[in-house]
């Protein structure tokens, strides 16, 4: 077993993630993404973009809302 850490360039993790690099910076400065500085140069551990986007999973039965019943009879 291997305790490599996978780096992700900031571009890198905004495009796994589909947001711009902009909304990237503000995960990070809300403390929504761990981010590590090294110099100049901003990088995210894979592991937790990954973690990341698993938390953001929709669980089932919590979106009835944007769907409503329709009336009986008025499909």
């Amino acid at each position: 077993m291997s305790d490599d850490i996978t780096w992700l360039s900031t571009a890198s993790a905004a495009e796994r993630l589909g947001i711009t690099p902009r909304t990237l910076y503000r995960f990070i400065d809300e403390g929504q993404l761990a981010a590590y500085k090294f110099g100049r140069v901003i990088r995210l551990k894979q592991d937790d973009v990954d973690a990341y986007i698993e938390s953001c999973r929709v669980e089932p039965g919590s979106m009835s809302h944007l769907y409503p019943e329709t009336a009986a009879g008025g499909e």
